[in-house]
């Protein structure tokens, strides 16, 4: 028992600690309908990234982090400017999906010039959860931390623009949309940097389809994200150190499992809306 805590410590604290941000960020982009924003956002971090890589640089320089956080910085002035405000010929989440297949056709070049390519390839995509350092954990943990701040201060603003379609058309709308994806961005950067692209995506989207399915008040809704995510990360990584497994893909699986069960449990409940409450 020694063994397995010493091994997957730091990788535990991660997955208990970390994820919640990515789960409130998840419940925004669920209810926007853009569901592969994360997606693209996480795949033009890890552009950035490879770039850094083709060019020498070891992927967890901190120089690397902040190319890759300039190429989301990137992507969240895109998609801020391409949001659509009303019925419009060409939807955003085909805009999305343009970016991230350019992203990730881009970095297949990129690394087709370094040595180690597909090792680190392999990396963008399902990252290195096992091996995340302390002073990685606790580094993500504050910077989480600034962000949770600064979108509880502006909570109204934030809130308003998701749950609100009539605020994205205020004069003002633009700026606050930039700053949640400046924001969002900056999860998503350093959590690929932890995890990988794939596991970004899923604790972006299958801990709020989950809560989803079970409520539908915010704050209910956040509690079962945040349960949703610790099950499907402890799972996953209980499932790959007794089966040796990759880490990554192991909490991926796990969390699709958490979210079978939830769509059976929803089968036989049916959250009632605040209206029906009262």
């Amino acid at each position: 028992m020694s063994d397995a805590f010493l091994v997957m410590k730091w990788p535990l604290l991660a997955c208990l600690l970390l994820p919640g941000m990515l789960v409130y960020f998840g419940l925004h982009i669920v209810r926007r309908g853009i569901i592969f924003v994360d997606l693209a956002l996480a795949q033009v971090a890890a552009l950035g990234t490879c770039l850094c890589v083709m060019l020498g640089h070891d992927p967890h320089d901190f120089h690397t982090y902040l190319w890759s956080l300039g190429f989301t910085l990137l992507g969240a002035l895109i998609f801020t400017f391409t949001r659509t405000r009303e019925n419009h010929r060409v939807p955003q989440e085909a805009l999305i999906g343009i970016v991230y297949v350019v992203a990730a056709a881009a970095a297949i070049l990129l690394l087709s010039k370094s040595t180690a390519g597909n090792e680190e390839l392999k990396n963008t995509l399902v990252g290195d959860v096992l091996n995340v350092s302390q002073s990685q954990v606790w580094k993500t943990f504050v910077l989480f931390a600034i962000i949770a701040a600064i979108h509880f201060v502006f909570r109204k603003r934030f809130l308003a623009l998701t749950f609100d379609p009539t605020s994205a058309a205020e004069p003002r709308a633009r700026g606050w949309d930039f700053l949640f994806y400046a924001t969002f961005g900056l999860v998503v950067t350093s959590f690929v940097q932890i995890g990988g692209v794939l596991l970004v995506f899923s604790y972006l989207v299958v801990p709020a389809v989950c809560a989803n399915l079970l409520a539908t008040s915010l704050g209910t809704m956040l509690v079962i994200g945040i349960v949703t995510a610790t099950l499907g990360g402890v799972g996953g990584l209980a499932l790959s150190y007794q089966c040796d497994l990759p880490t990554g893909a192991a909490i991926v699986c796990s969390l699709g499992a958490v979210l079978i069960l939830t769509a059976v449990v929803s089968k036989f409940y049916q959250p009632r809306s605040e209206t029906e409450k009262s």
